[in-house]
């Protein structure tokens, strides 16, 4: 019984089904239940809550990642899947406290000054808190002083910043050159991405990683949260 559940937990997140009411990438599941029906079923039920995260979420999640890099996926795919990540996660996170679930890391995650676009950076942040990371969005439109004290008083193991206009890249560069002055730089790994944004790029500003997509920024936190 608890494998056909959390069998059926990854089927509505691979489809995007937030709840009953939705009918599914493929359009004929309406009237069955979704993601969030299907978790709170599962805690009643008694299941860790753990291994709903880890086997029926993040498995999930790898799945709709392959089918992204494969193109049989596209962004409002992807976001429908990860919005009900999101979903699950709320509700699991009272359990998943109780239960003593470590958290891999703490991540900081801002769209930056004069930028407006956060789509991305929601994917990368509902996907990492899936994955057992503990997750603090500042949003968008973010200034380098606002992350300077976010940072100072959170503690953050990585900042992640965002940027979808070529004009607001240079903020990037500002944002981690405040960071040096404030002497927090060594403090924190930071990751870059967005539409224009580039390995070079990130390395000629000094970032410590960079992500051409949601899942490669998961596998970039991944990498130094572990040679950390």
């Amino acid at each position: 019984m608890t494998d056909d559940i959390i069998k059926r937990i990854k089927q509505n997140v691979i489809q995007g089904r937030m709840d009953e009411e939705d009918e599914g990438f493929d359009g004929d599941m309406v009237g069955q239940p979704g993601v969030k029906e299907l978790v709170q079923q599962a805690l009643d039920q008694n299941m860790d809550p753990r291994r709903i995260v880890i086997e029926g979420l993040t498995e999930a999640m790898s799945i709709v990642g392959e089918k992204f890099e494969a193109k049989e996926y596209f962004i409002p795919d992807m976001l429908a899947s990860a919005e009900t990540v999101g979903a699950a996660m709320d509700i699991l996170a009272p359990h998943l406290a109780k239960s003593g679930m470590a958290s891999k890391g703490k991540v900081m995650m801002a769209t930056v000054k004069g930028d407006l676009h956060d789509i991305g950076k929601n994917i990368v942040s509902i996907i990492l808190k899936g994955a057992g990371y503990d997750v603090k969005d500042l949003g968008a439109d973010v200034t380098a002083e606002q992350i300077i004290t976010a940072v100072r008083e959170e503690k953050p193991d990585i900042l992640g910043l965002s940027a979808l206009l070529t004009t607001t890249m240079t903020a990037m560069k500002e944002t981690i050159d405040s960071l040096a002055q404030a002497g927090l730089r060594d403090k924190v790994k930071v990751i870059i991405g967005g539409a224009p944004i580039s390995a070079e790029f990130a390395a000629e500003i000094g970032a410590d990683g960079y992500g051409v997509d949601a899942f490669q920024a998961v596998r970039v936190v991944e990498e130094l949260r572990q040679g950390a």
